[in-house]
């Protein structure tokens, strides 16, 4: 079974994404959400949050499943992005100590832009990775 994109029509996926995370909700603002589905069960969520049209959006990321991730999704994700919203840039943070996640995305083509010393409340080092328009390859 192909895995489907929805949207997120009332909250109900950011919540999903800000519980697997154990983050409250507040951060995020506005926002647009979609989820990734498989077998009739959401496996993932995409929070585009603190996005500036024609500048820039920064992504939140949750998943339980790594099915979620397919070149469809990666298509469909990178379109929102920079045709939908219209941004140069992509940014993310990421747990400095979550390795799978920071290979994950430096495949997809992130490239590493700093770390923010003890910025989580349990002392954690988060990265920050972003992507320009010109170095997708998803488009």
């Amino acid at each position: 079974m192909e895995t489907q994109i929805i949207p997120d029509s009332n909250g109900a996926i950011k919540d999903w994404v800000c519980n697997g995370l154990k983050e409250g909700k507040k951060w995020c603002g506005e926002n647009y959400t979609c989820g990734f589905v498989r077998d009739g069960k959401l496996i993932g969520g995409l929070i585009y949050h603190d996005y500036r049209l024609d500048t820039d959006v920064w992504w939140t990321i949750f998943s339980t499943d790594k099915r979620w991730c397919t070149r469809r999704v990666l298509h469909y994700i990178f379109g929102v992005a920079f045709k939908e919203l219209r941004c140069k840039r992509i940014s993310m943070m990421v747990n400095a100590g979550n390795a799978l996640c920071l290979n994950f995305v430096t495949k997809l083509g992130f490239k590493e832009e700093g770390r923010l010393r003890a910025y989580r409340e349990d002392g954690q080092d988060v990265v920050v990775l972003g992507m320009l328009k010109d170095e997708c390859r998803y488009l």
